[in-house]
């Protein structure tokens, strides 16, 4: 079994999050690997709520010049949680 704590990376606190909240919607920079069944249990494992859903999208990496090389950002996983209704995640 998966540490809840390597699935789940962090909480994101973005202007797009931020606008979520109302909604009781989440969300999470979590590992790549992961799917949909780990992170709801981590996300109630670590936070003690109940989850009623798990939106996941990948972020590709950008192109960044270093000096004379080029490089490029790593590429990481998002996930939106959704909460059942009276769950609530304190962010403060």
């Amino acid at each position: 079994m998966k540490n809840p704590y390597d699935v789940v990376r962090g909480l994101l606190r973005t202007e797009k999050g931020t606008k979520m909240l109302p909604l009781n919607k989440y969300l999470f920079w979590v590992d790549k690997k992961a799917n949909k069944i780990e992170i709801k249990n981590a996300v109630e494992d670590i936070y003690k709520v109940k989850v009623d859903g798990v939106n996941t999208l990948m972020s590709r990496g950008k192109p960044r010049r270093v000096r004379y090389a080029l490089g490029k950002t790593p590429d990481w996983k998002k996930a939106v949680v959704t909460l059942k209704e009276g769950s609530k995640i304190d962010i403060t």
